[in-house]
């Protein structure tokens, strides 16, 4: 049946507005009058419920602002299908209904179901990725905050120093490295830190294993000539402190060190791991992320250049009369976008194809930023092919690529 023949027919659509505790549903008929409205809570039972409750009013399609979640999956489960309209698009949508736009989850559930209803045919239903794909989406994210968390930690943890113990900063390559937390383990406050002598910092490298002994002068150096910490009584606090934020950043650390173990085995089992692990400098963690992100509902994206939108590596254009703007993509997914650009903006240390067009962006006076997305979204194309034909990425096969190693040669 045709999209015209079910709005003919006055086929039921819905709208459900999704929050953390209650979610508001709405139903439309044929001729745009909401028939239902109510409230669900966020329980089992209650989710349950409102699927029966949309069968028995003959709905087939839902409208939602997200694509997963147990609401999801519930449509999902009960057989309907579902529709995705992103938050950003339901704000503009609720100048159709009146120019105030007031923010309400029950008339957004309505605005949902109806533009679920007149625009039908311009939307695409919701292809859920396999249970491998969001397990791995779970663990890449997971560890992504965690790094996330890391990182502030140990600006943290830096600050902190700066008055506590400034010879620790900069003393070994990272704040947050093991050797740096072993030490500040050991010698948390000045006054231990003023014990070691040359001698006792070399004795106490090589107890922990420390294998770039040939630093040694250049550390005490460092350690020895840093403006003084806190010492005396009002240093014991201080202390605390520091072994509080060096214990909660080594427990990062390992679970970083854990999820790094998982996404590696997960990526070693998904059907589709071959295709981002053959990628120039993936690796596994970039790797896991571009597959994550991605996905594999490879009809999610008919085309390269679908890909290449929501990942912001298209730029928007915009044209009145005889004005043309071309400008940054906003409206992206950025968890998607960052991993594309994170990718791309590497890639030109490994692939002579890659590294001709970074060079060509940044001779017409882009910055990197600017460069990297130019890249993405070439390299996007590729992907793309590789992932709808599920194979992995062969430079031999990659006839830009040997067009530019010819010229080279």
């Amino acid at each position: 049946m045709s999209v015209e023949q079910q709005v003919a027919t006055g086929r039921v659509t819905a709208g459900v507005d999704w929050a953390s505790h209650a979610h508001a549903v709405a139903l439309v008929d044929g001729d745009g009058v909401q028939s239902q409205r109510f409230t669900v809570a966020h329980t089992a039972t209650e989710l349950q419920q409102m699927v029966q409750r949309l069968r028995r009013a003959g709905v087939a399609e839902v409208a939602i602002e997200r694509p997963d979640g147990p609401v999801v999956d519930a449509l999902l489960a009960a057989g309907l299908t579902v529709f995705v309209i992103a938050p950003n698009q339901v704000k503009n949508l609720r100048g159709r209904y009146g120019s105030a736009g007031n923010k309400d989850d029950r008339f957004d559930a309505f605005v949902l179901a109806d533009t679920l209803r007149t625009d039908l045919a311009r939307l695409r239903p919701l292809t859920p990725d396999s249970e491998a794909t969001i397990s791995l989406r779970m663990t890449v994210r997971a560890r992504k905050d965690l790094v996330a968390a890391r990182v502030a930690m140990a600006n943290q943890l830096r600050a902190h120093l700066q008055s506590t113990l400034p010879g620790v900063i900069g003393l070994f390559r990272d704040i947050d490295s093991k050797i740096t937390l072993q030490f500040l383990t050991r010698f948390p406050s000045q006054d231990k830190a003023d014990w070691l002598s040359r001698v006792r910092l070399g004795n106490w490298l090589r107890s922990v294993g420390y294998n770039h002994l040939a630093d040694l002068e250049r550390l005490w150096t460092h350690l020895h000539d840093a403006p003084g910490g806190t010492r005396g009584p009002q240093a014991a606090p201080r202390v605390q402190i520091t072994l509080a934020l060096v214990a909660a950043l080594s427990a990062i650390r390992d679970q970083i060190k854990v999820l790094d173990g998982q996404i590696a085995a997960q990526l070693a089992t998904h059907p589709d791991g071959h295709t981002f692990t053959s990628l120039p400098r993936a690796g596994t963690n970039r790797a896991a992320r571009l597959l994550a992100e991605i996905g594999d509902a490879r009809g999610r994206f008919p085309t390269p250049e679908a890909l290449a939108c929501l990942a912001g590596a298209a730029p928007s254009t915009r044209q009145s009369g005889k004005v043309k703007n071309v400008t940054y993509r906003w409206a992206v997914d950025k968890q998607l976008r960052g991993a594309v650009i994170d990718f791309a903006g590497d890639s030109h240390h490994a692939n002579a194809w890659a590294a001709d067009l970074y060079a060509k962006a940044r001779a017409r006076g882009h910055d990197h930023p600017h460069a990297a997305r130019i890249l993405a979204r070439a390299w996007l194309h590729v992907i793309w092919r590789c992932w709808q034909d599920r194979v992995a990425y062969d430079p031999t096969k990659h006839h830009a690529l040997q067009r530019v190693l010819n010229q080279a040669a």
